[in-house]
């Protein structure tokens, strides 16, 4: 049973349970970007984002990803498992694309032959900094363990995704993950993978399928969405 609220995001609700080991985790259909200064809302984007989420990380956990899913409850809420959010987000970057094209220099779309891995400070009051693994280090956010652990898990998600949406005739220019730590202090992969962190292009037409569509005021964000859950659904 659904129990008090324990955090509020931008994009979903934590709820405890009357197992502490557990969350319940509920995805809004409330869109942001630019740090929150853009908001609107998405019809359906929080269970489609579910849903895609719910799909893939059973999946991750077979590949031998560790994550904090336990199981489907409802549309738009997920059952979890407990776990206390390393505050360092990490990028995996296969294209360049976004903020990495505009503070490089690099045109969208060119190929990165080695994948990037970046690293950004969990804060929305200081807009998600860019920060390394030093200062990550230096502040307490992580210890050298869970940076590498994560650093590996990031990797292996990379190594899983890349072909499965291949297969599926969307190129990965980059995504976004969060992780975090169970109670006996085991590294897992936790928050989502979907439209709102990654970035999917069609492979054939470069037509994007995620939320750029909405930072960049393209239209078509709802259909865009759809596509991509049609797109996840689709057996190997």
């Amino acid at each position: 049973m659904r129990g008090e609220l324990r955090y509020e995001g931008k994009a979903k609700r934590v709820y405890a349970t009357s197992d502490p080991g557990q969350y319940i985790v509920e995805y809004k259909d409330d869109a942001t970007a630019f740090n929150g200064v853009k908001r609107a809302q998405i019809a359906g984007k929080g269970a489609i984002n579910n849903a895609i989420t719910a799909r893939l990380y059973p999946r991750l956990e077979a590949a031998g990803i560790p994550t904090h899913f336990i199981r489907l409850l409802s549309p738009n809420q997920q059952l979890v498992r407990a776990v206390s959010i390393i505050p360092v987000e990490v990028i995996v970057r296969n294209v360049a694309a976004g903020s990495f094209s505009k503070r490089l220099g690099i045109a969208e779309g060119t190929p990165l032959p080695h994948p990037v891995i970046e690293y950004c400070y969990k804060s929305d009051a200081l807009g998600d900094p860019l920060i390394n693994t030093d200062t990550a280090l230096s502040l307490g956010w992580a210890s050298e363990g869970q940076l590498l652990k994560i650093r590996e898990l990031a990797l292996k998600v990379r190594h899983f995704l890349t072909p499965f949406f291949e297969q599926r005739g969307v190129r990965l220019i980059d995504f976004k993950l969060e992780f975090g730590t169970l109670e006996g202090g085991a590294v897992v992969l936790a928050d989502e993978i979907s439209p709102d962190t990654c970035r999917f292009w069609d492979a054939g037409t470069g037509e994007k399928l995620d939320k750029d569509r909405f930072r960049r005021d393209l239209g078509g964000v709802e259909d865009a969405y759809a596509e991509m859950l049609r797109r996840v659904l689709r057996e190997d």
